[in-house]
């Protein structure tokens, strides 16, 4: 592809009109007082794509020969992914300030002709929040051009999608959105001249959105870890912003930054990627890395979080992330998870036990039907009682009744660490707690876990209920059978060999699946252990050692 350059793109379009319609009748010409560095490595696969005229997300594609963004829409999330703009940064990666500015500055031409003239969909707060943050961020590859009608008019659009930021961030969904509506109202505060008077205003809305949507250990209230990654990435890119303005970070803003990177760091396995939870995946090892690496923070990984919920176990290269807290509210996760006890397990850089997973943020080809079953207790490493949800999934995909309280105890000493963890969301239709314990070897070669399900309640089963403690395998595990049909071997290529026991039902080995970072879909293996309970309850006891 051979970008346009904007004058190209205005087309047959009386072009003194339209630029006057966008500058304003601004006498000096508006400018950036400085301009922050992104130090997060872009993906340059994707940049190569970009300058061959395709911008690709998940399985879906956009060709830039012929892109209309007014066709374009901004909902969804292909459109959404490309009327942020956050694609600069992969568009960095592959192509220098010459090269880039062609394609970005044609883009940008675009969007100014589509959506610079009035307020409509594209304008949303949180789209006008990303879209600041990374426009200022990349400003050399967006102002470039010696045409001063572009310039003019972009910089100007700019300063009005602050101002319309400045009145309507509050109106973003609370959450994510908000505190990235925010984000770029600050930062737009920061770096467009003038803006110093806004500054105060605009921490302060952000410190609001903050409030209302991270627990105080870092974590969201999504309680999703591609959220997670996007909030870190929010608060690196406007840290860059108060640098370049040569502006002091205020120390709740640090902190609230440096605990969303600590509560990331929790839910990463040993391969670098995430754990599967709420719908997502693992994510691209590569670009988790080059965001943790480029946000110019370092912290810990969260072991013990009570908000965020995800408990970590460690030990000598040994990794263990559960998920001990009741799902996420419906109006910060609209798709959230029946995951509540379920756990995933690494040795190194090889995954052990793993939840199916799911598509996450990016457009997917997977039946309506795979992705709702991907929600259910049954997909993830945990117990699932008569085939039921710990916390119901109702008809139109929202969270029902279920998980309401999760009661922890950990516990550490020289040979190991202990967590003890119970949920109620069977207490109402069976009578019945689930109590999980999990002990891990400070050798890291073993793992000792139970499940035990524990009479509560009035509510009292007449007959014997089936239950399944399902560990669901990473892709490239293959589980044989020990003779006595109580546990099996788990090999995987380049990885010492794992041995699983269980005591008290009987284990089949099934058919399963999971998700990777691309969306797709891969079969893999589970192991099952199956039985049945009273309404006296029951205990089932497991483990995993490693063979050296």
């Amino acid at each position: 592809m051979s970008p346009a350059k904007p004058s190209d793109i205005v087309g047959k379009l009386a072009r003194g009109s339209i630029w006057s319609r966008l500058t304003g009748s601004s006498k000096k010409p508006l400018r950036l007082t400085a301009v922050p560095r992104d130090h997060v490595l872009g993906d340059r696969a994707r940049g190569d794509a970009l300058l061959a005229g395709r911008f690709i997300l998940g399985d879906e594609m956009i060709s830039l020969a012929d892109l209309d963004f007014a066709t374009l829409g901004a909902t969804g999330p292909l459109a959404t992914a490309f009327q942020g703009f956050a694609w600069l940064r992969d568009l960095a990666a592959a192509a220098g300030r010459d090269r880039g500015a062609k394609l970005a500055e044609a883009m940008a031409g675009r969007w100014l002709v589509a959506h610079g003239t009035r307020v409509d969909e594209a304008w949303a707060p949180a789209l006008w929040g990303e879209r600041i943050l990374f426009w200022t961020a990349y400003a050399p590859y967006m102002l470039s051009s010696r045409d001063t009608g572009y310039r003019s008019a972009l910089l100007n659009t700019l300063a009005r999608g602050a101002r319309h930021l400045d009145a309507n961030a509050d109106r973003a969904a609370p959450g994510l959105d908000r505190i990235t509506a925010w984000s770029g109202a600050l930062a737009a505060a920061l770096l467009i001249q003038g803006g110093a008077p806004r500054v105060a205003r605009a921490e302060a809305g952000l410190m609001r959105a903050l409030a209302a949507a991270q627990f105080e250990d870092g974590g969201l209230m999504s309680r999703s870890p591609h959220d997670q990654i996007l909030l870190v990435d929010r608060l690196g890119l406007l840290r860059a912003a108060y640098f370049a303005a040569k502006q002091t970070l205020p120390d709740t803003l640090e902190s609230a930054a440096a605990a969303a990177l600590a509560a990331l760091h929790g839910v990463t396995m040993g391969d670098g990627a995430l754990s599967s939870w709420q719908g997502g995946n693992a994510g691209d090892p590569a670009r988790i890395a080059a965001l943790v690496e480029g946000c110019g923070l370092r912290a810990r990984p969260l072991r013990a979080a009570r908000g965020w919920g995800y408990q970590r176990l460690s030990a000598l290269g040994t990794i263990i992330v559960i998920d001990a807290a009741p799902p996420p509210p419906g109006r910060m996760a609209p798709l959230g998870t029946a995951s509540t006890l379920a756990f995933e397990l690494s040795d190194g850089a090889q995954r052990l036990v793993v939840n199916c997973g799911g598509p996450g943020p990016v457009p997917s080809e997977l039946p309506a039907e795979l992705i709702l079953a991907l929600r259910t207790t049954g997909a993830h490493s945990t117990l699932n009682l008569n085939d039921s949800n710990s916390t119901a999934i109702l008809d139109d995909g929202a969270l029902g009744k279920g998980v309401d309280d999760v009661v922890i105890n950990r516990a550490e000493d020289n040979d190991s660490s202990r967590l003890d963890a119970s949920h109620d969301g069977y207490v109402r239709g069976f009578g019945l707690l689930h109590e999980r314990s999990m002990i891990l070897g400070n050798d890291g070669k073993e793992v000792r876990g139970q499940d035990k399900l524990t009479p509560k309640g009035r509510k009292k089963i007449k007959a014997d209920v089936p239950y399944a403690i399902r560990f669901h395998l990473a892709p490239g595990v293959e589980a044989t059978p020990t003779a006595d049909g109580m546990g099996a071997i788990l090999r995987a290529a380049g990885s010492p060999p794992w041995n699983f026991r269980c005591r008290g039902a009987m284990l089949a080995i099934e058919e399963s699946l999971y998700v990777d970072h691309r969306g797709v879909p891969l079969t893999t293996q589970q192991l099952v252990v199956v039985g049945e309970v009273s309404a006296l309850g029951g205990t089932i006891a497991w483990q995993f050692r490693r063979s050296s």
